[in-house]
């Protein structure tokens, strides 16, 4: 009553008391009387403040991509902001001008401004692959932003949730990526099948040097066995050839030994020598018919009688 006015305001909320144009009090949840007639209360709340938005911008070459995300703010520096936007409120709490919507309006102008700048300079593949980049550098280019300083603000988070072509750019991407991915598919199975085959052709040369091996170890094995039966056959050879000798040494020896024992009756007629030798009668009376023979013109006449002949006969003596 009377224009004494009673004002109790949250602990996120910054009051200014003007009177006459002068500050008079200031500080956050103030609770206070004041007469309204001549004085000015202003708050500026200082709770976290979110900001979705919806930018579609146009890439270095030409393809118009469309940026959702939010932006996380709080105001720093209460008495700067009011200085500069209005903030008074009347006895029921209700802001007296529309300046405090024009805050995030100009937050989400300098958020546009800053993703304009660094969209222009990526092509769509550049863009669509750094969006975690392009939050990262929007977030610090906001912060160190003339608007932020000069409004006393503090940004506090800068997100992107989606970077989207148009449909018909995103179909000729998903198209490119699906070609891509038929492609190293293909090639998967090009390797695939080659380190395959490069495996069948290791196992067939291993086969092969196997076969080789074994075969090489029986050529050995038959040069070896044959150089042994060479070397058998010249012990062979040898021997013979020594026993060839002894015999003949042998048969040396025994010849001599013969003639030795046969040289006293050298030029002695054998019908003596079988005579002197008791020898077979049959062969001596054989020997005298023979001596007849040689002097048949010099017999008058020759009897034989049964008996002799039958001492002539087989098994007769």
């Amino acid at each position: 009553m009377f224009g004494i006015k009673f004002a109790k305001l949250d602990p996120t909320v910054y009051a200014l008391l003007y009177r006459n144009g002068r500050l008079i009090r200031e500080g956050p949840g103030l609770s206070l009387l004041y007469f309204a007639p001549v004085s000015t209360l202003v708050a500026v709340p200082l709770s976290t403040a979110d900001l979705p938005f919806a930018f579609q911008e146009v890439t270095t070459d030409f393809q118009t991509v469309t940026l959702q995300g939010q932006l996380s703010y709080r105001i720093a520096d209460a008495k700067r902001l009011a200085g500069l936007l209005n903030y008074s409120i009347d006895d029921k709490g209700c802001f007296l001008s529309d300046d405090p919507a024009k805050l995030p309006d100009r937050l989400l102008m300098a958020a546009q401004a800053v993703m304009r700048a660094l969209i222009q300079r990526l092509d769509l593949r550049q863009a669509l692959t750094g969006v975690e980049a392009l939050a990262v550098q929007g977030l610090r280019e906001l912060k160190a932003s003339e608007l932020a300083a000069g409004h006393g603000l503090e940004i506090l988070a800068f997100s992107l949730v989606s970077l989207k072509p148009t449909p018909e750019t995103a179909k000729a991407l998903e198209a490119g990526a699906r070609e891509a991915l038929l492609r190293e598919s293909d090639e998967a199975v090009y390797t695939r099948r080659t380190a395959a085959v490069e495996q069948e052709r290791r196992v067939k040369e291993e086969e092969l040097d196997t076969e080789r091996a074994v075969e090489e170890k029986r050529r050995r094995m038959r040069e070896s066995k044959m150089s042994a039966d060479i070397a058998l056959e010249e012990q062979r050879a040898a021997l013979t050839d020594h026993r060839v000798k002894n015999e003949a040494k042998d048969a040396d020896s025994r010849a001599y030994a013969i003639e030795r024992t046969l040289a006293p009756y050298k030029g002695a007629d054998w019908r003596m020598l079988l005579a002197l030798g008791g020898g077979d009668s049959r062969l001596l009376l054989a020997g005298a018919f023979e001596r007849l023979a040689d002097n048949a013109g010099k017999i008058g006449q020759l009897n034989i009688t049964p008996d002799l002949l039958s001492a002539l006969m087989p098994g007769k003596k």
